[in-house]
């Protein structure tokens, strides 16, 4: 089922548009080449080496995209947001502003919201919200269990008929393995998504962050990557007993990566995420007790980094996304062991993922997939593709263009970012949803 986007539509019909001369990269077709793209109608009507000097449309916009390169717009699959209930940490309308900064043209809201979306009338206001404000594609995730609480089910039939994409409890992890099978279960005959998060909070108990020598040298409590792992191999286990689609929302360990490729060569019917925070920095990052870096996971050691990032390139971890997390200068600036964990990433996505690149860790190609085409057909998109008869959601991307990130740069309504003032290479210069232009970096 192609889920349906809830977004601003433009004022005015857009003229079509013509871009020549760029670099494409579309991993949904393998394709890295210069070209020219064409849209009329906010559809993809050609696209590669092939539609350059075709013509196009009297009154036709054009762009001489020399020395860009154009992208599928990027999916975020894990972004949190405060509306409805927290709209002093973030908006629908500010978090696709931020989104679109980064070269994001869908977003995949989690269920953490007040009230919690676990009835089709709460995700029809998020969509109805979308619609009205956002500048981007927004798709509401809905929880797993009624109030988060980890007790009763949710009408996932009904959700996803009213046009749910997929079903999670968020930052939270179901400890009784008896519900998680009759979720699992369900979710199987209604082919619905569980997308779940493996941290057990009893593990995890009072630890603030990774548990070894750098917590006991800051005096910090440390949670055990058992937390992570135990849950991870359950889940596991049940994914392959009811043959649902499952997808463990966030590792952050090397050995939950060979977890999850130990199940893959069993053809289970498995994904995995991971956040480009836990790819980009580990524990030491925490330095003199940084509260914007306690995360939830939390920052690993470097060898875990190292090990994800090998996940990624081999494709054992099939998506990267921000885990955008808005929280405001009263819960960020408390004590580490006080602080409320999350930080924000959507505009930063892009930027810290082609650090990757920079330094031949992942190949673009397989950047660009993990964070469009592959979490696009997780969710059932018609999204995360450059290929004709699609929206034509895409990002012009300067590779070759250094930034300083500082807080004047943030669009997102809170400022918690890991990347506060970090040097970057690659700069989104515009993006455009439906064909329709949403965010330029010259205006």
């Amino acid at each position: 089922m192609i889920a349906s986007a809830h977004r601003l539509p433009p004022q005015q019909p857009d003229r079509p548009l013509l871009v020549e001369n760029v670099r494409i990269v579309d991993p949904s077709r393998r394709l890295d080449g210069i070209g020219s793209l064409l849209t009329t109608d906010g559809t993809i009507v050609a696209c590669g080496p092939d539609a350059a000097n075709q013509g196009a449309p009297d009154g036709t916009k054009r762009i001489d995209g020399r020395g860009l390169t154009l992208l599928p717009g990027l999916v975020d699959a894990r972004v949190f947001i405060g509306e409805p209930g927290g709209e002093h940490l973030e908006t629908i309308r500010t978090a696709s502003l931020a989104a679109a900064a980064g070269g994001v043209t869908s977003i995949l809201t989690m269920p953490d919201t007040k009230p919690v979306i676990d009835d089709v009338a709460i995700a029809e206001f998020v969509m109805r919200t979308a619609r009205d404000n956002a500048v981007v594609n927004v798709f509401p995730a809905a929880a797993l269990t009624k109030g988060l609480e980890g007790r009763d089910m949710t009408e996932i039939g009904l959700l996803k008929d009213a046009g749910v994409a997929a079903f999670t409890d968020g930052r939270h992890t179901i400890s009784d393995p008896a519900l998680l099978r009759r979720i699992m279960t369900y979710a199987k005959d209604r082919d619905a998504l569980v997308m779940h998060s493996t941290q057990d909070a009893r593990l995890t108990g009072r630890g603030v962050m990774n548990e070894g020598l750098f917590a006991s040298w800051l005096g910090l409590p440390g949670a055990p990557g058992e937390a992570e792992i135990i849950p991870l191999e359950r889940d596991l286990r049940l994914a392959a007993l009811t043959g649902c689609r499952y997808h463990a929302a966030e590792l952050s360990l090397a050995e939950s990566a060979q977890v999850l490729r130990t199940a893959k060569r069993r053809h289970v019917n498995v994904s995995g995420g991971v956040s480009i925070n836990h790819l980009s920095l580990n524990e030491n990052d925490i330095g003199e007790y940084r509260t914007f870096f306690r995360l939830s996971p939390p920052l690993r050691g470097e060898d875990d980094r190292l090990a994800l990032v090998e996940a990624v390139r081999d494709g054992t971890i099939d998506v990267i996304h921000s885990a955008h997390d808005p929280q405001d200068a009263e819960g960020k600036r408390r004590p580490f062991t006080e602080a409320e964990s999350g930080a924000i990433g959507l505009e930063t996505l892009l930027a810290a993922a082609l650090r990757l690149h920079f330094t031949s860790d992942v190949s673009l190609m397989r950047l660009v997939e993990t964070m469009s085409t592959a979490p696009a057909r997780l969710l059932g998109l018609d999204r995360g593709t450059l290929q004709p008869g699609r929206p034509a959601d895409f990002a012009l991307v300067d590779l070759d263009a250094p930034f300083l990130f500082d807080e004047t740069m943030i669009r997102s309504k809170s400022k918690n970012t890991v990347f506060e003032n970090a040097r970057f290479q690659g700069r989104v210069v515009q993006t455009y949803v439906g064909g329709h232009l949403v965010y330029d970096a010259e205006s």
